[in-house]
């Protein structure tokens, strides 16, 4: 390996320490603001180093063949030192910031599928509701117009079985409990 690439390894090697840290500070604010469970930290955590290790040893089969120098360590080392001290506060900011857009897109995009799609299907179900209300209310009107009459020509058709059979007394009582029911549901205390 001549000593080309492996100045170009080691710039590489630098750049893949400052993109590891970079993403570290994102990983590690994202945790943060979002607050994961203990438990997934963990796994996140191995989720980060292995994702982290195949990024360098791909960068590292493209820069030199795979090679392991001591100047490939070095060269993240110094990386991920570089972005802590002058990086890391920019990053986490930036991080910051964007969670707060996302966030507040999130809540817009909320808002504009409640205006869209929620309100109006629910105005369109109180329409119906109060269409079948109304249609209802209609029907026991036009059935208490149709029927009042029809019901006093049986009760005077029927008088004198009545009589005989002490009918009314049973009729009374169905008439109150219909009477009843018919104010409990649609009477309001």
């Amino acid at each position: 390996m001549n000593l080309h690439t492996q100045w170009i390894t080691l710039l590489w090697m630098l750049a893949c320490g400052g993109i590891m840290g970079m993403v570290f500070d994102g990983y590690r604010v994202v945790s943060i603001q979002f607050r994961f469970p203990r438990w997934s930290i963990h796994a996140l955590d191995l989720l980060y180093w292995f994702a982290s290790a195949l990024f360098v040893f791909r960068t590292m089969y493209h820069t030199n063949q795979g090679e392991v120098r001591f100047y490939v360590f070095l060269g993240l080392f110094i990386g991920v030192w570089i972005h802590f001290l002058f990086l890391s506060v920019i990053t986490e900011r930036f991080v910051v910031m964007l969670i707060i857009v996302i966030k507040r897109f999130y809540r817009i995009l909320v808002g504009i599928v409640q205006v869209v799609l929620i309100a109006p299907i629910r105005l369109l179900l109180k329409g119906i509701w109060l269409l079948l209300g109304f249609i209802w209310v209609m029907l026991l009107f036009l059935g208490r117009i149709t029927l009042l009459p029809f019901w006093k020509l049986l009760l005077w058709a029927t008088k004198p079985i009545r009589r005989r059979l002490r009918i009314s007394d049973r009729l009374v009582t169905v008439r109150d409990w219909m009477k009843s029911l018919w104010r409990r549901w649609f009477h309001r205390e």
